[in-house]
């Protein structure tokens, strides 16, 4: 079978895609991807082994600009562009993912008269899934309440290194490679691939009340320069990193993860039973505080909002909970049993089935 995976732009529409793909692609399917020049797709799939084919970015404004007065002639350029990838490609079926590069690839599709599966990643549809859910019944969603027309929860595709991952066995390899104390209390900070100014800041200013409380931190920060720390002679480890590739090991040696809550990281998250605080963008429409609360509900997690994720709340908050192997040891139980492990394969049998429509 041929498969076309459209996703792009940001890593909640590529790391599911490429989740996917590899799941596809040990099956004996061939695989291609589309995206745009802007993405970080233009690294990461190339580094996965897949083929990506660009075409130009379909801005979606949301509120009247310039980009809205331009948008029909661009949309018509990038699906001419999507139409010559699928007559060489000549996919049984298009899946996309969301952004983008997702609306062209949908529209391409409808008028090659191939399946459409569609696959949204957040509990908030976005714009683009929305379009696409109106030209398929092959819908597929990460989180069981997502409002999408004739959606079928299948769960957020993960990578298998993450999927599979036994935290408990791990962990003294995970420590080590960071070079962190083995049997300190241990934060693992990250506010994705970009940081968060918000997170690198607080956690920073909270790290002298970390340390006088025997606390160890493994922050991936994005901007590094956002991290300054004050350092006394004797703390406990405070790891600065850019950026983490072992994001496996990070999960193992953390005891607790302070963390943005797009869907891929709250996904990732509870399916290794990691206690999270999160701390949701306050921009766009709300969608990280609505992917955070069925893990938080479970009492997998806590929620704070931005503004109020501050150096006392650190202490008064995130210092008891992570000195408390009790209260971790709850959460973790409770974040596990949330979200499924296995979405990559449910989400590629969904695949196969459409691709039936055509033969």
């Amino acid at each position: 079978m041929r498969v076309l995976l459209a996703g792009g732009g940001t890593a909640g529409h590529t790391s599911p895609l490429l989740a996917t793909a590899a799941v596809l692609a040990e099956a004996g399917d061939d695989i291609t991807c589309l995206g745009t020049p802007k993405g970080l797709e233009v690294t990461l799939i190339p580094e996965a082994g897949f083929p990506l084919e660009l075409v130009p970015p379909v801005p979606l404004p949301r509120r009247p600009n310039a980009d809205l007065v331009r948008l029909p002639a661009n949309l018509r350029r990038t699906v001419k562009a999507t139409l010559g990838v699928i007559d060489r490609v000549r996919p049984d079926v298009v899946v996309g993912f969301g952004g983008y590069v997702s609306v062209p690839a949908y529209l391409a599709a409808r008028r090659r008269k191939l399946p459409i599966v569609v696959h949204e990643g957040n509990a908030l549809p976005g714009v683009a899934n929305k379009l696409g859910a109106r030209l398929t019944t092959h819908v597929a969603v990460s989180f069981p309440d997502t409002d999408l027309r004739g959606a079928t929860y299948t769960g957020l595709p993960i990578r298998r290194q993450i999927a599979d991952l036994d935290r408990d066995a791990l962990r003294d390899e995970g420590r080590r490679y960071f070079g962190l104390d083995a049997d300190r209390p241990t934060i693992l900070v990250t506010g994705g691939s970009q940081g968060a100014r918000r997170i690198n800041t607080t956690m920073a200013a909270a790290s002298r009340d970390l340390a006088a409380a025997g606390v160890q931190v493994l922050h991936a920060a994005g901007r590094p320069e956002e991290v300054e720390l004050d350092r006394r002679a004797g703390d406990p480890p405070y790891v600065v990193e850019r950026y983490i590739d072992r994001i496996d090991l990070a999960y193992a040696a953390a005891d607790l993860v302070v963390c943005r809550s797009g869907a891929n990281t709250v996904t990732e998250v509870a399916a290794v039973g990691l206690p999270a605080v999160f701390v949701p963008l306050p921009i766009g429409n709300g969608e990280q505080a609505l992917n955070a609360h069925p893990v938080v509900g479970a009492g997998g997690g806590l929620l704070v909002e931005d503004a109020a994720f501050t150096p006392a709340w650190v202490d008064s908050a995130v210092v008891p909970l992570v000195t408390s192997p009790e209260r971790l040891a709850h959460m973790s139980r409770a974040a596990s049993g949330i979200v499924r492990r296995d979405a990559a394969e449910q989400l590629a049998q969904l695949i196969h089935r459409a691709a039936q429509e055509r033969r």
